[in-house]
């Protein structure tokens, strides 16, 4: 790999600064050679530090061959040795940190690190596969999700990386796992407030049909409440509260109907299972699939269009996963703004919410949790921001 400096792609022949290999393999992989991480100038794009990157793609070489790959990460080509998360968390409950991560079908690593007074330092790396030796029985290897999220599960001030189907503590070492395997889709928040603490709703891929595929389980512990097993793979799933009649979320996955927080069946489910977005005037949450917001019938039991987002011209992204550019609360009087592109990809457009509503609370980006989701939001399979707080029907004030 050749590095050229900062310089303009078309000045590039005229400087004598070519490419000198291509370094992908038969897939489109890169799987030989190192690999750096970089902090660069917000303003000018200037480099101001660069480490060799954590997690590697192997312990003691840069360059494995395909059968130690085959043997670590369950593939010889590439795919599931490049599969990347990243967080930012307050892991010392004062100052971000930012966590790289690699892998979640097999091995599973994190790294944290600190960006302080100029330099950029190791703070911790978590090895699924050098806490536990025994790949047959390591409760930390393959319980990725395509997605992470981050929060103080334990109330201890500092954030936890809950990594699909464990929970990685503040200081770098395991705080729980499930075992229930890898997963889509996740969801925490103060699901249940009738509960103490945060609740996770997981889905599962591909789980043996006596386990679960779908579950509601304690942010803390990893205690779980109620579990379903599907016996497929449970491709999407969604938590939100949009059914009065019933305390906390309402929670979604696979062909199953609605489920209460009690693990009770409630009735049909919408057929969207992609995002959510507070978007009219009540603390009921809105459905968000592609571009387009659909309200909840819950006497019903049907969705009602409230934006059209194709017919104004909008595009979603990322194929069949169907999201926005975003959906955050960046306006400020706690609903959520639309971001997304035009079809043409000419225009980004941001839309917010005319309804007027009765409620009054604090911006949703005041929330440690749900401003952190925020940033992870784009980070491999879109899932919707959550605040650590329960915002629903019947909330207590926040």
């Amino acid at each position: 790999m050749d590095f050229c400096g900062n310089i303009n792609p078309s000045q590039i022949r005229d400087l004598g600064c070519q490419r000198q290999s291509d370094s992908r393999g038969r897939f489109g992989y890169i799987l030989k050679g190192p690999e750096y991480l970089t902090v660069f100038n917000g303003l000018t794009g200037a480099t101001m530090s660069t480490v060799a990157y954590e997690p590697q793609r192997h312990p003691e070489t840069d360059s494995p061959t395909p059968e130690q790959m085959n043997s670590i990460w369950g593939d010889s080509y590439g795919n599931r040795i490049d599969r990347f998360l990243a967080c930012v968390a307050y892991l010392d409950g004062q100052r971000p940190s930012v966590v790289m991560c690699r892998g979640y079908y097999t091995r599973t690593v994190l790294a944290a690190w600190d960006w302080r007074d100029g330099k950029l330092t190791q703070r911790w790396v978590f090895d699924s596969d050098r806490v536990a030796r025994d790949a047959g029985n390591n409760p930390w290897r393959g319980q990725g999700d395509h997605s992470l999220t981050v929060g103080d599960v334990d109330a201890d001030g500092k954030d936890e990386i809950v990594y699909g189907s464990m929970v990685i503590d503040d200081d770098g070492t395991g705080l729980y796992s499930t075992r229930l395997g890898h997963g889509d889709a996740q969801h925490m928040s103060d699901l249940d407030p009738s509960r103490p603490g945060m609740e996770i709703w997981s889905i599962h891929e591909k789980p043996p049909a006596e386990r679960a595929g779908v579950e509601l389980r304690n942010a803390r512990t990893g205690e779980i409440y109620f579990a379903a097993a599907h016996g497929v793979d449970v491709a999407r799933g969604m938590a939100a509260d949009i059914d009065p009649r019933h305390p906390g979320y309402e929670l979604w996955g696979g062909t199953r109907n609605l489920f209460n927080t009690r693990g009770e069946d409630i009735g049909p489910r919408p057929n969207s299972q992609n995002m959510a977005i507070w978007w009219d005037g009540d603390l009921l949450r809105e459905l968000l699939d592609g571009v387009s917001i659909s309200k909840w019938d819950y006497e019903a039991g049907r969705q009602e269009t409230l934006f059209d987002g194709k017919a104004l011209g909008l595009a979603s992204n990322n194929g069949s996963k169907s999201n926005p550019c975003l959906s955050a609360d960046i306006l400020g009087d706690w609903r959520e703004e639309l971001i997304a592109r035009t079809s043409d990809s000419r225009e980004l457009r941001i839309y917010s919410t005319t309804i007027p509503t009765m409620h009054r609370i604090p911006t949703l980006m005041h929330d440690s949790q749900y401003r952190l989701s925020i940033a992870w939001q784009n980070v491999a399979y879109n899932q919707p921001p959550h605040p650590s707080f329960f915002l629903g029907h019947g909330m207590s004030k926040p």
